[in-house]
């Protein structure tokens, strides 16, 4: 099993293949109101530097950490489009940890545990996955986007 053997929800509602995706991916748990939530800025830079490239950022709300994404999905994606200009896809809120973690995140954290092992430690992890799947790299929440081009540019 890989990570592109997954399904996610988009946040309205219906079902996306990340199989369906060519390139690799960066997979990020995001919130709207946490001190990291400037990263969507340098994540939407990756995106405008290496989304024609292949890479597909994937932003997956998660109100697990002090309850910082309460907003709806309609309330999330405003957000990111007028703060951010974000034009990556936001997806549906998941939960990230404890027995209501969404599938996909089980794979990530067990492919590449963190310092807290089987936990995502705060909002704004990123998970690399290559093209065929393979969960290649994890970063810590304050790892900030424009850190991590030389480790995108090996997979393109």
């Amino acid at each position: 099993m890989n990570a592109k053997d997954f399904t996610v929800r988009k946040a309205d509602g219906t079902s996306m293949k990340l199989a369906e995706i060519d390139g690799p991916i960066l997979a990020v748990n995001v919130a709207s109101k946490c001190g990291l939530t400037p990263q969507y800025e340098g994540l939407e830079a990756l995106n405008r530097e290496y989304g024609p490239k292949g890479l597909t950022i994937l932003g997956f709300p998660c109100n697990q950490f002090m309850g910082q994404e309460p907003g709806t999905a309609d309330e999330i994606a405003s957000f990111c489009s007028l703060t951010y200009d974000v034009t990556f896809p936001v997806l549906a809120k998941v939960e990230v940890n404890g027995s209501g973690a969404d599938p996909l995140y089980k794979h990530l954290k067990k492919e590449q545990p963190g310092l807290l092992g089987s936990s995502i430690k705060w909002n704004f992890t990123k998970f690399l996955i290559d093209k065929d799947g393979k969960v290649v790299e994890r970063f810590a929440p304050t790892d900030k986007p424009e850190s991590i081009k030389p480790s995108i540019e090996k997979l393109l």
